[in-house]
């Protein structure tokens, strides 16, 4: 989130946080120059008759009726004094210019954004950007009733190509962080009141096909800092937000974006090891990571080239290396292209799963909730199809590399929890409750990785431990499987999985045994019913007469008669 200053400042937009902050709190950042030249850009207006006391929220009204009644320099004056109104030093009146009802501020500002003159349209975007900050003026802002306007205002100059137009961007990315609007703010697609809807893809003033003018007309090496270079890169910022969907993901597939971010990496000078956080190579990677999750545009990036561009970031060992071996993956990059024979992109992909299961970030890198557990545990899945196609048939030696126990049983665990959360006559469950999709893609890795969690021992022998172990882990599965939201392919999944389990508890299974042992203790941890998934089949009772429940008159004052 970025927002602006009243005074001068070279922390107006923070660069480095992956969500939501303000400016107080902003590090310097490669673009401070160029945020401190939009400050310098702020108008002067000691002509206009300045209130000599600061300005006060019930000032709003009169300076509302003036920035729609007045022209030039009176306006841009009113439109400053609501600026400053929740500029950084009155961060406590941004909620309730937006969501308290006593007055519209966004209209207003919305309108100045279509004024000829840059001063009152510059002060309006500073304004915008301040207030689209909270997550409470978010809702209303890109979802309500002023909504149209604002993001139809943010649009038209970025279409028109004026000095705010990375302000604009800027604007519409926090509101994108908010992910209930994304959908809706993409299919922005303004027509002449009475006219027809179009829809977005056939509009050339929609927000898509702005965005996506935006990037095709912008050089190959754009000049850091200046205003083409900041209106791209913030432009990414946002793409990064709405391909979070994957019906927004449908749209950029077709368009020119997926080529356009593509070509940013390739056409960057600066190494991975540079790029800052919201970097332009930064955003780039991100929007290709978030497209490439998404079977809708996955084969626009294919198209473009884009596995051969991001393949040799993988050998980064940091967050744009995570983010490029995760991409390879959606891709479906074969198993030979991940580094050190897929140790690496094994090692991290799982870590990150833990973590977002622990609701925990990884320090220097990333923040808890920039990636999604379906996004993790779809690109795990992924990384054990590539293993196991490699293998071919009978093999195991690249599934090997995935299947160690702790990650096994990490998806074990996504899995069972799940079918626990789905039981309303347990009691005792997970903190972090999965979605349905993150137990689909767990349950699919798990069958991938199969040939090296079944190995048998050698030499072999039996175990009363493996042999649990298949019972326990089969019905589990096999539960999951029955599971009314489960999709056709986790049900097919599940139970390929649990009938090769079944079918392998003859002999010890060192994989199996350690991978169950890691899955039960967690299970204890969390206060779980440890016999939710033993086998129920409590066999026959007999003694010295035989079978007790075949003898019907067993305890009974009657006499049987056996012939």
């Amino acid at each position: 989130m970025v927002s602006f200053r009243k005074k001068k400042s070279s922390k107006n937009v923070d660069t480095t946080a992956p969500k939501d902050v303000d400016d107080a709190a902003a590090a310097p950042s490669p673009t401070e120059k160029a945020a401190a030249a939009d400050d310098a850009r702020e108008p002067e207006v000691t002509k206009a008759p300045i209130p000599s006391r600061p300005p006060q929220m019930e000032d709003i009204p009169d300076l509302l009726e003036t920035m729609t009644t007045e022209k030039g320099e009176k306006s841009a004056a009113a439109t400053k004094r609501i600026y400053e109104l929740c500029d950084v030093g009155h961060k406590q009146n941004r909620v309730p210019m937006v969501c308290s009802r006593k007055y519209d501020v966004l209209t207003p500002l919305a309108q100045c954004l279509t004024q000829e003159s840059g001063d009152g349209r510059h002060l309006a975007c500073l304004a915008l950007n301040n207030l689209s900050i909270p997550t409470e003026n978010k809702r209303v802002m890109a979802l309500g009733p002023s909504s149209s306007a604002v993001i139809g205002g943010l649009c038209k100059v970025i279409a028109e190509d004026k000095q705010e137009s990375y302000l604009c961007c800027i604007c519409l990315m926090n509101l994108s962080f908010l992910e209930a609007s994304i959908t809706t703010m993409l299919q922005h697609s303004p027509v002449p009141d009475g006219s027809d809807p179009i829809p977005p893809l056939d509009n050339p003033e929609s927000q898509i096909r702005i965005l996506e003018k935006l990037l095709k007309n912008a050089p190959a090496v754009p000049k850091s800092g200046s205003g083409k270079s900041e209106g791209v890169r913030w432009a990414c910022g946002l793409i990064k937000n709405l391909a979070k969907s994957e019906e927004n993901a449908a749209l950029f597939g077709q368009t020119d974006i997926p080529k356009c971010v593509v070509g940013n990496i390739r056409n960057t000078t600066a190494p991975p090891s540079r790029w800052t956080s919201n970097s332009l190579e930064d955003f780039s990677l991100f929007v290709i990571l978030n497209l490439a999750q998404w079977p809708v545009s996955r084969q626009a990036l294919i198209d473009a080239g884009a596995i051969d561009v991001i393949r040799p970031i993988m050998a980064e060992g940091d967050l744009q290396g995570l983010k490029a071996t995760m991409a390879c993956a959606f891709l479906g990059a074969p198993w030979t292209d991940f580094p050190e024979g897929g140790s690496t992109a094994a090692a991290s992909i799982s870590e990150l799963m833990t973590n977002i299961i622990e609701k925990k970030g990884k320090d220097g890198q990333y923040a808890y909730g920039v990636f999604k557990l379906y996004a993790a545990t779809k690109a795990y899945r992924d990384l054990c199809y590539a293993a196991n196609s490699a293998d071919g048939d009978g093999g195991k030696s690249n599934t090997k590399v995935l299947a160690v126990p702790s990650a096994v049983a990490l998806c074990l665990q996504v899995v069972s929890d799940l079918v626990l959360a789905a039981d309303d006559e347990v009691n005792g469950g997970s903190k972090y409750v999965p979605d349905v999709k993150s137990a689909e893609y767990s349950a699919a890795a798990v069958t991938y990785m199969l040939p090296a969690i079944l190995e048998a021992s050698e030499p072999p022998r039996k175990s009363i431990q493996s042999e649990k172990a298949c019972g326990e882990i089969a019905t589990m599965l096999t539960q999951y499987a029955n599971l009314a939201g489960t999709s056709s392919q986790g049900k097919e999944s599940a139970l390929e999985s649990s009938e090769k389990i079944k079918a392998a508890s003859g002999s010890a299974r060192p994989i199996l045994e350690i991978s169950h042992e890691a899955w039960t203790q967690y299970r204890k941890r969390e206060g779980q019913p440890l016999d939710q998934f033993l086998s129920q089949e409590k066999g026959i009772e007999v003694d010295e007469s035989g079978p007790l429940d075949f003898l019907p008159c067993m305890n009974s004052e009657s006499q049987c008669a056996i012939l």
